[in-house]
């Protein structure tokens, strides 16, 4: 497979890093050529990213609860920076509080993210759904 790229980072003030490791080693493992930019990551970083690299998709990971305002308006500014057709994903613990989950995945669907996982999704889930949005053979 032609190797694709993918901008891996913890949002906002969020500083879960070994979360974040997991999923490196795994979208590495899969093949992906993982730039990872980290915890406590503005929305600019992984743009800047995704632009510098070339990348095919972002993967945005939130688990202290804020993701929602950490994501908002992230779809505009990667088409603001003629990003337009990146693969956009988030998961994580995205919410305050217990919160229906098929909600709180439609905020961010309405977003512009084209995947949201909940807390607890093993990796193989996103990597397989990254690999059918990218048209690669699994």
């Amino acid at each position: 497979m032609e190797e694709k790229t993918v901008v891996l980072g913890v949002i906002g003030s969020d500083v879960h890093a070994v979360g974040n490791r997991i999923l490196e080693e795994a979208f590495s493992e899969a093949g992906f050529e993982v730039v990872n930019i980290g915890v406590l990551a503005p929305q600019q970083e992984f743009i800047n990213a995704a632009i510098e690299t070339d990348a095919d998709a972002i993967l945005v990971s939130s688990l202290y609860g804020h993701g929602e305002m950490d994501c908002k308006g992230f779809r505009e500014k990667c088409i603001e920076a003629g990003l337009e057709d990146i693969v956009l994903y988030v998961g994580g613990n995205l919410v305050v509080g217990k919160q229906e989950w098929e909600s709180t995945k439609q905020k961010f669907l309405d977003m512009g993210f084209d995947r949201v996982y909940p807390p607890g999704t093993l990796p193989k889930e996103p990597i397989a759904d990254l690999k059918k949005d990218l048209g690669i053979e699994g």
